[in-house]
């Protein structure tokens, strides 16, 4: 396989979820991460998970546990933009190159971005909400990158969009998927797994 067939195939992936987002309000593409990639990044998410370095997450800059855990039951661990983890280098290096693609193309002038891996529980969620802060905008992009194995539709955890049109679509967390969103623009929400905990890596694009 040669270098410029790879470059096809991945701004092929790239353009599948800008168009998506163009025409239907949100992107997806089935094969955003590739397998390996994948399995490395289910492993080091599972393993922080054992490790107890997983947090709960918040959902404003004033952290209130017990509201918080009305509203969301995922933990949290951020990555470092300057992880030496071989997994972690590939996914953020397929972030950095989208982002490039993304203001060569859109003219979005994108210039930061922040990620962090996401585990939920059997039976936890996420409400409806927005990405954006009220007090931040600098988060424009929502991206989300499942790293579940083998999902089924029985295992629920599906991400509803809710669309400013009143439409609603709402994706599988089937792994190596991603979907990508405007942070404020698409309310959406996580329903709970019922049979299994549900991984994923979740962030957003972001003006600075």
């Amino acid at each position: 396989m040669t270098n410029d067939l790879v470059l096809t195939q991945e701004e092929a992936r790239f353009e599948t979820l800008i168009q998506g987002l163009l025409t239907e309000g949100h992107g997806t593409c089935p094969d955003f991460i590739d397998p390996l990639t994948v399995n490395g990044l289910r492993s080091n998410l599972l393993q922080h998970k054992q490790n107890g370095d997983m947090r709960p997450a918040g959902i404003s800059r004033q952290f209130d546990y017990q509201r918080n855990a009305e509203v969301r039951g995922d933990v949290i661990r951020w990555i470092e933009n300057d992880t030496t983890d071989v997994f972690e280098l590939l996914v953020l290096s397929k972030i950095q190159a989208f982002i490039t693609y993304l203001n060569r193309t859109c003219y979005t002038s994108i210039n930061d971005f922040e990620f962090h891996y996401a585990y939920y529980e059997q039976g936890s969620f996420y409400k409806r909400h927005l990405d954006q802060f009220k007090s931040d905008k600098g988060r424009k992009y929502s991206l989300v990158m499942y790293l579940n194995e083998d999902w089924l539709e029985s295992d629920g955890g599906k991400l509803s969009l809710y669309h400013p049109d009143g439409t609603q679509e709402d994706v599988t967390p089937t792994g190596g998927r991603a979907v990508f969103f405007e942070s404020d623009k698409v309310e959406h929400e996580v329903h709970p797994s019922l049979n299994r905990y549900r991984l994923s890596i979740a962030g957003w694009l972001k003006q600075v």
